[in-house]
């Protein structure tokens, strides 16, 4: 189980304590400074059946900046969107939990983190 999260972030400090008081294993990505690829994105994206634009930060002054509201959210602006998050990783909702299930989930909250750490483990 990996975890993205911003160390400034309560919703971030919030799921670690439940893993931590759960004992979970994980590893910790600090997303900000090692930005997920486009590629990256796309296959949390698959493993959290969402497109981008569920998963973007529109408070942030970087998306003002780049008018992100405004974009078409179709097939066609896909990739648009990735590169956008890449470039701009403060655009992406945190924490973000890869299960080892091989699913994916939005932890803003202690149910979310949860429900991440009651999937069972892919069996190989």
């Amino acid at each position: 189980m990996e975890i993205w999260i911003n160390p400034e972030c309560s919703k971030c400090a919030s799921a670690l304590s439940i893993l931590d008081a759960e004992q979970a294993q994980y590893t910790v990505r600090h997303y900000l400074e090692q930005p997920p690829t486009p590629d990256e994105l796309r296959e949390v994206l698959r493993r959290l059946g969402l497109d981008p634009w569920h998963i973007v930060r529109f408070g942030e002054p970087v998306a003002a900046e780049l008018g992100i509201a405004d974009w078409p959210r179709d097939e066609a602006g896909r990739d648009r969107w990735l590169e956008a998050m890449a470039a701009h990783p403060a655009l992406i909702q945190r924490p973000i939990i890869t299960a080892d299930d091989g699913t994916a989930s939005v932890a803003r909250t202690p149910d979310a983190v949860r429900e991440a750490l009651a999937r069972p483990a892919e069996r190989h």
